[in-house]
């Protein structure tokens, strides 16, 4: 008797724990990798982008790319390669110099003249059962040195904070 209501109560348990909700989705957090240097101090990495269809989605990942090249860093792909520090190390950077970036990662900014896309690929993924999301996995070459001596000149980057 005891063993039938134990294996009752592990029938009604195992039904009520498959009607709970299930969520399909699964949200992925994309960080930008490095996935190589050149020797004329460009360095390739892999960046991703979410907008709402492709064309948003290549922009903010070449946005991104260069973001972090800036004030994230970015981690290798593989071992073989060092880390890359940000090239503003200062506090709040982002905040204080908000005017200057603003108009620098513009569409279409001058983040451009430092960065390229090489390769770019799209998946669609669903949030909910409304709102469709595009994905943007992008290759980008970005001219480190470049940009480096461009925020020397814009006064951003002081040259005892590198």
């Amino acid at each position: 008797m005891k063993l039938k209501r134990v294996f009752y109560f592990g029938v009604l348990l195992f039904i009520f724990s498959a009607c709970g909700s299930h969520k399909s989705q699964t949200y992925y957090d994309y960080k930008t990798t490095l996935i190589g240097s050149e020797l004329d101090g460009s360095y390739t990495l892999r960046s991703w982008g979410r907008a709402r269809n492709a064309a948003d989605a290549y922009v903010q990942a070449h946005k991104q790319a260069v973001f972090d090249i800036i004030f994230t860093g970015v981690q290798p792909a593989s071992g073989n390669l060092q880390a890359l520090k940000p090239l503003l190390l200062e506090v709040n950077a982002r905040e204080k110099y908000q005017d200057y970036f603003d108009v620098f990662f513009a569409d279409n900014g001058p983040f451009t003249k430092f960065s390229s896309i090489k390769e770019k690929r799209v998946f669609t993924t669903r949030y909910d059962r409304t709102q469709a999301q595009t994905v943007s996995e992008t290759t980008v070459c970005v001219w480190r040195a470049k940009l480096r001596q461009k925020l020397i000149e814009d006064n951003i980057l002081k040259l005892n904070n590198y």
